[in-house]
This record gives structure tokens, sequence and C-alpha cells, in this order.
């Protein structure tokens, strides 16, 4: 049973770069010291470094860019509580009469469950199927779902039609998700066709504010979305030392929370 759950930490670190312990804790469903115990197990057999919180790859392990694509239910046990207070940070600049694109992900969904029921007179178009759902508790606030073809990994609408319908809008702000921020690739994703969604986002949008956890900072996925420089807005949380300092020079609104 150690050696299975140890097996499952190395996995996730694998696939994620880095783990924490509370994360760890809440998804296998044991106490932090179990956790930190098997953490400095695989830190002193050299499969993990530790590091403050959790551990990540060796150095001479860890990748530039991030691994592939991932289920929505997956990514949401990730750095869950972070998610949540970047989701009611986000939530919190919408205002009355705002027409919003709010982009798929687990981050962007926990936008749309900090909205505020007292919200009137607001369009939120999105490509999400699982947010839209979210969204019917909202008796003020209009939803436009784009249509398109179904990706069940991500409850996502792609093309054909979705970029169409958003041709046609113009959005006060995007909630922009991603799998990468970085100061030189700019926003990525790691999946082509949602990065096709979220450029005619980004491109029909006065505002974009993208909202990544602090696992995305830094990192570089396949698909490319925006340069950083199109980004008026990054919402993170705190975690370690903070942002890339090159990223950090690239952002004119960083909120961290």
């Amino acid at each position: 049973m150690i050696q299975a759950r140890r097996g499952e930490i190395l996995s996730l670190a694998q696939q994620n770069g880095e783990v924490s312990a509370s994360d760890l804790s809440k998804l296998l469903g044991v106490s932090e010291v179990t956790v930190r115990s098997d953490l400095n197990a695989l830190s002193d057999s050299g499969q993990l470094r530790r590091t403050r919180g959790g551990a990540r790859l060796p150095l001479d392990l860890e990748r530039p860019f991030l691994p592939g694509e991932t289920s929505l239910e997956e990514t949401s046990r990730r750095h869950s509580a972070a998610k949540r207070r970047i989701g009611r940070a986000a939530a919190g600049l919408i205002q009355n009469g705002e027409t919003v694109f709010l982009d798929v992900g687990s981050t962007t969904t926990e936008v749309a469950r900090a909205l505020s029921p007292t919200l009137r007179g607001v369009t939120i178009i999105t490509n999400g199927l699982n947010i839209a759902l979210e969204l019917e508790r909202l008796p003020n606030v209009r939803v436009i779902v784009t249509g398109g073809t179904l990706r069940p990994l991500q409850h996502s609408l792609v093309s054909p039609y979705a970029l169409e319908v958003l041709g046609r809008i113009h959005a006060d702000r995007l909630f922009l998700g991603c799998n990468g921020v970085s100061a030189t690739a700019g926003v990525t994703n790691a999946n082509h066709e949602e990065a096709e969604i979220k450029r005619i986002m980004v491109q029909q949008s006065r505002e974009v504010v993208v909202v990544a956890d602090h696992s995305k900072l830094g990192q570089i996925s396949q698909a490319q979305v925006s340069p950083v420089g199109a980004i008026h807005t990054l919402i993170t949380d705190k975690h370690g030392t903070g942002p890339p300092a090159d990223l950090l020079s690239c952002i004119a609104d960083l909120q961290i929370v």
C-alpha cells in the first residue's frame, strides 16, 4: 500500500512537474504527515526534490514543456483551494451590464461558481457546457452557449460554429484559462482546437484577464493562444517566491490572492 501510494505521488509529479503536500493529502485520503513522510522517502531515493510545502522533479528530469492534456475532473483536483480564491477575485471584477466571455477550464469554472446572484444585466458567453450549467442559478444573467463540436475531456465546444458565434460578439472582458503563461511564449494551451477558440475570444475582448494558479506560471504548452502583451490582468495565487521575474515585468496588472 505504501509503495502504491508513493508510485501515485511520483506519477503526479511526473505529470505536473511538482506536487504539494496539502493537495496530495486530499487526493490520496491520507494525512499531511503521511504525505510528508512519503515525499521525504522519495527525496532520499533521488526520485523527487523536496520544496517548501511539497516536492518537484529532480533538476535533471524537469521538462521545459507542460505534459499533455488531462480531464477537467482531474485538473479540478489540483490546487483546488487556490483556484477557488482566484475564482472569487475574478468574479468580483464583473460589473452590472457587462458582456463577458468565460473560457473553459477548472479555474474559470470557479469564476462561474463565485458569481453573485445580485448581478443584473450581465451576458456571459461560454463554450463550456459545465460552466453554462453552473450559471443556471443566476436569475438575472443571460447565458449564451457557443455551440460547436463537443470535446468530452473538457466539456468544451469547439469549431465548427463556435468560431462563427464568437466572431459576432464584442465582450467587455474575457476570463481566460490556460496551461501555461510565460514571458517568452505568452499564453499557451494543451489543445489546439481549444486554443483556436481562445484566440478569437482574445481578439473580440476589450480586456483580457488570465486566471492561472502558480503551477502555470513560467510554463509553456504546445498550442499558442496570445502574446503576453495581450494580457491586461493576471490573477494567480501566493506560492513560494511568487511569479517569475521576467513574467512580472510584462504584466501591467497582477493580482495575487
